[in-house]
């Protein structure tokens, strides 16, 4: 069954720029590993002036998106780079979650 991650970011208009230079460089490297389907962004101005913003990637199945995260980490400690560290510092909040697409018959993975 497809896996669907979804973030959704609330972020500083000052940190815009920064926050979507290192969301494309996250992008290009998802979009290349195993099990990766598609990945999609919604964006739009908060009425407090800050940038609202939602990714989400789809991935084959559970054991592609753990494969996923733990490549991602990977390339996350080579590169150096400390997500939390980066969130706290331009003081964006991030709420993350997986979800399953709803089955209009009723049939869920959810109880």
């Amino acid at each position: 069954m497809e896996q669907i991650f979804i973030d959704r970011f609330i972020i500083p208009q000052s940190a815009k720029v920064e926050f979507t230079e290192r969301m494309q460089i996250n992008r290009r490297f998802i979009s290349k590993l195993p099990g990766f389907v598609r990945d999609d962004v919604y964006e739009r101005q908060g009425e407090d002036g800050n940038f609202l913003c939602i990714t989400i990637a789809v991935w084959v199945s559970e054991a592609m998106l753990k494969n996923a995260r733990e490549l991602v980490q990977a390339e996350y400690q080579r590169e150096g780079f400390n997500l939390p560290a980066l969130l706290e510092r331009l003081g964006i909040q991030m709420e993350r979650g997986q979800y399953y697409r709803f089955n209009d018959k009723g049939q869920s993975p959810i109880n």
